[in-house]
């Protein structure tokens, strides 16, 4: 069963944003953070759409200011969704996207677009196309890429009956 899916990869300034709508289409964009979070406070089909954000994770790591900041904004982004719904956001961590679309914890970010170019391919001409003649994916770049795969792994995570409760993180 298809689902509205809006995925977002945050980041400290910036974030990735990806809609999926019940048909398949897939459109993506890196908006500002006080853009998003108004974006997402101001969403009108709320109740049609599933919110899924990429939360940070814990790999036994040191950390510097990004990833703290990185967490203010996940807050954001989850206090503007639950605005006006009672649905709260999902939450991934990489770790799952990786298992997901690679089978492997060691995948990168290179081996995620390959799995999601096979995906909506198969094959670069397919999935993203040119100018003339565009794929689905026709104009991704950077993290829209994560937050296309937060989509996919979350919309796989449905399927199999593997989605979290309200406030558990998969790890």
């Amino acid at each position: 069963m298809k689902r509205r899916i809006i995925a977002i990869d945050p980041g400290t300034d910036r974030s990735a944003v990806v809609t999926i709508d019940i048909d398949g289409e897939v459109n993506g964009q890196i908006l500002d953070n006080h853009v998003l979070e108004k974006w997402l406070r101001d969403f009108h089909h709320k109740k049609d759409w599933t919110c899924v954000i990429e939360m940070i994770g814990c790999y036994g790591q040191r950390v510097g200011r990004e990833v703290f900041e990185t967490c203010v904004v996940i807050g954001r982004y989850l206090s503007a969704w639950e605005t006006r719904t009672i649905a709260e956001p999902a939450r991934l961590v990489r770790r799952d996207v990786k298992m997901e679309l690679c089978s492997t914890n060691r995948a990168n970010d290179a081996d995620i677009r390959a799995a999601l170019i096979d995906l909506y391919g198969p094959g670069k001409d397919k999935a993203i196309g040119k100018k003339a003649s565009p794929g689905p994916l026709y104009g991704f770049r950077k993290d829209m890429w994560a937050a296309l795969a937060v989509a996919v792994t979350y919309e796989r995570m449905l399927e199999n009956g593997e989605v979290p409760t309200k406030n558990e993180v998969v790890e």
